[in-house]
């Protein structure tokens, strides 16, 4: 920069005199350096910093200066050094030391001539300069000030555009369900456009793709729990509906879903806990089912079955400690009456000890000596086969099968005894196209058949099917034997047989547990079970005559008995009918005989059916409760009022429908392959050379 440049920038006039005016540049260096410390934007503040850069340079100049690098002035200026004051020689005054070229903060003297040299016209001049000088600045700032307008509409310009393209990510992010992120962007599009409707609307759809998103998704959840619930997986229940409670807590369908879940728990807790019980029962374990059924009734006091099974298992430790006793009284009986040689009285008295007290060694042995006092025949041993022991077999023999699975059929034509280890492991088992796995012939008159399992290896369909059992006219007593998985009946009596059942289990046959037929027939079946049958548990019909004492007749798909036994007597006493498909006991004729004691309980469509044809028999003391028809259904022409001493309560339906029209329509077609009257197949005799 030249001398005549820095005095024009200074307001100098070429050869004026600096050093009077010294002060005063001071004061305009502190005011353009104020003017970069408070600019509004960096724009101005560059153009306020150039400005004072060339004033420095000019300064620097006149003082004799030519300066490097002048100092940017940012926040805070930098301070001016001192003015040196030297003393001064004769007629020479010092104001101030400028700094050398080395060393621009050191002071320089200068020589300032008298005041009186001064010329008006420089005076002005100087004027004239510093005024130009400030408006320079003034346009400068004017410049600057057009460039900060340019800057905040550029500021304006870019946030509509990050607007825009916010407004673009976010539908995006809206379709993709991502709310989160279209929220940030919601957040930012707010702060750059306070208020703007964009937002409002964006923030709305947020909200409702969020209400959509959680309907579907507890929708989905709460369906695929009630899935789970319904068909009783409630571990995978329980993690359906945590779905939808971890995202959601306190929904309210997933909570109701929780605690269907928690009483189903209980329920199968329940169920599983009656199942041991009657198992107990079923075993005779009376204290063990005395124990469950009041662990269940422990937390739930009301609940109807572990009442009964509390029942049951109480009367079992009663009879049982009864049966102790009359066992004991036959043993003596028998060992008073023994004379060393075979008597049929004294074996009688002995098996019934045995079967009262199973567990009493001595009535055992005693047993075992009396029947010894027979021929025995064991298989295997003295035979190969039941059937070839049973083909060599007189009246009074006993053949003694070992544990195992031997094959059928097998055919007792002679008073007999074939007892087995028992029933958990002997089996006696044939294809049913083969026919039944055991049939009692007309000249067995007196057989026995024990601790035996009888079955069918497979199913058989169509109406013609065969009994696992079958008596034809013979007398036989079953004792602890089992009667599962036949294509037909259970056990068939038939053709005047005469058939005793005691503690034995009839279960999972194709048609009924029992069924007896015919004029002349005449079956007693007492502390045994029927449960499970595709038909009835328990039937009889076409004249045939029953005894049914202290059974349980459960979870059939018909009635747990149903006696139509026209002109015979039935006397059915002290059962439990319990959860059969359709009624407990239906009476639809008999001539006599007592019905007392039973116990109609949770059967689909009702307790007790009587039929005007069965108004001789005596329906007294029985009790109907929980069942989801009517408790007591009475036909027509049946007077209500003899039927008073029964109790009939809890039940879903009528509690007593008198007056029932139980009649079908005549133009009702009659499904002959149902029960009642369910085929009985039979082979031509095969216990004779005659044929049948």
């Amino acid at each position: 920069m030249t001398l005549d440049d820095a005095c024009k920038i200074l307001g100098l006039a070429p050869d004026e005199d600096p050093r009077p005016h010294l002060a005063e540049f001071q004061n305009a260096r502190d005011h353009i350096a104020a003017m970069v410390r408070s600019a509004p934007n960096e724009v101005l503040a560059d153009r306020y910093q150039k400005g004072l850069s060339e004033f420095d340079r000019a300064l620097a100049v006149v003082q004799g200066i030519e300066p490097a690098e002048v100092p940017e002035i940012t926040s805070k200026p930098k301070p001016v050094e001192p003015v040196v004051v030297i003393p001064p020689p004769a007629k020479t005054r010092v104001i101030g030391v400028v700094p050398p070229r080395s060393e621009p903060s050191a002071a320089v003297a200068v020589v300032e001539p008298p005041a009186a040299e001064m010329e008006p016209e420089k005076r002005k001049g100087r004027a004239l300069s510093y005024f130009a000088w400030f408006v320079i600045l003034f346009l400068g700032a004017t410049g600057g000030g057009w460039l900060y307008v340019q800057t905040e509409q550029t500021k304006r310009d870019q946030r509509r555009i990050r607007v825009a393209f916010l407004e673009r990510q976010s539908s995006v992010y809206l379709e993709n369900r991502r709310w989160q992120d279209a929220a940030a962007n919601f957040d930012e599009m707010e702060k750059l456009s306070p208020g703007s409707e964009i937002v409002r609307r964006g923030r709305r759809s947020i909200e409702a793709g969020m209400a959509e998103e959680q309907t579907q998704f507890v929708g989905y959840w709460t369906g695929q729990a009630l899935a789970e619930l319904e068909a009783g997986r409630l571990d995978e229940a329980v993690a359906a509906a945590k779905q939808v409670l971890d995202k959601f807590p306190g929904e309210k369908e997933a909570s109701s879903i929780m605690a269907r879940i928690t009483a189903a728990r209980s329920n199968q807790s329940r169920i599983a806990a009656l199942a041991t019980a009657r198992d107990a029962l079923s075993r005779k374990d009376w204290n063990a089912a005395v124990t469950s059924a009041r662990n269940i009734l422990a937390t739930s006091p009301d609940d109807p079955d572990a009442k009964a099974i509390l029942a049951d298992g109480t009367a079992g430790m009663a009879k049982a400690a009864a049966d102790l006793e009359r066992a004991n009284d036959l043993l003596q009986k028998a060992i008073a009456k023994d004379q060393g040689q075979f008597d049929q009285e004294i074996l009688d008295w002995l098996r019934e000890a045995a079967a009262l007290a199973p567990g009493n060694t001595e009535i055992a042995a005693r047993l075992e000596k009396f029947a010894s006092y027979a021929r025995t025949l064991h298989v295997p041993g003295d035979f190969a086969t039941p059937a070839e022991a049973l083909a060599n077999a007189h009246d009074r023999d006993r053949i003694v099968l070992a544990a195992g699975a031997w094959k059928g059929p097998l055919v007792i034509n002679a008073a007999v005894e074939l007892q087995g280890a028992g029933s958990a492991t002997v089996k006696v088992e044939c294809p049913p196209e083969n026919g039944s796995a055991i049939t009692i012939g007309p000249r067995a008159k007196g057989a026995r058949v024990s601790g035996i399992t009888f079955r069918h290896e497979s199913f058989a369909v169509g109406s013609d099917r065969y009994s696992v059992a079958l008596v034809r006219g013979g007398i036989v007593t079953f004792a602890d034997c089992h009667f599962m998985e036949a294509s037909g009946h259970g056990l068939a009596v038939i053709e005047g047989g005469q058939a005793t059942v005691t503690r034995s289990r009839f279960a999972d046959n194709g048609w009924d547990g029992i069924a007896a037929f015919g004029h002349g027939v005449t079956l007693e079946v007492n502390d045994s079970e029927a449960l499970n049958n595709f038909e009835h548990g328990i039937e009889s019909w076409d004249g045939a005559a029953v005894i049914l004492s202290n059974n349980r007749c459960e979870g059939n798909s018909r009635n747990g008995i149903h006696a139509d036994n026209g002109l015979a007597s039935a006397t059915i006493e002290n059962n439990q009918l319990v959860a059969n498909r359709e009624f407990g006991l239906v009476l639809d004729s008999a001539s006599s005989g007592n019905i007392s004691g039973n116990v109609a309980r949770s059967n689909l469509l009702g307790g007790f059916v009587i039929r005007l044809a069965a108004k001789s028999l005596k329906v007294t003391g029985n009790q109907a409760t929980l069942n989801q028809g009517s408790g007591l259904i009475l036909e027509r022409g049946l007077d209500a009022s003899a039927f008073a001493s029964n109790t009939v309560s809890k039940n879903t339906g009528q509690q007593i429908l008198s007056g029932a029209n139980l009649n079908p329509p005549a133009e009702t077609p009659v499904d002959t392959t149902q029960a009642p009257k369910a085929t009985i197949v039979i082979d031509p005799d095969p216990v004779s050379e005659e044929p049948h």
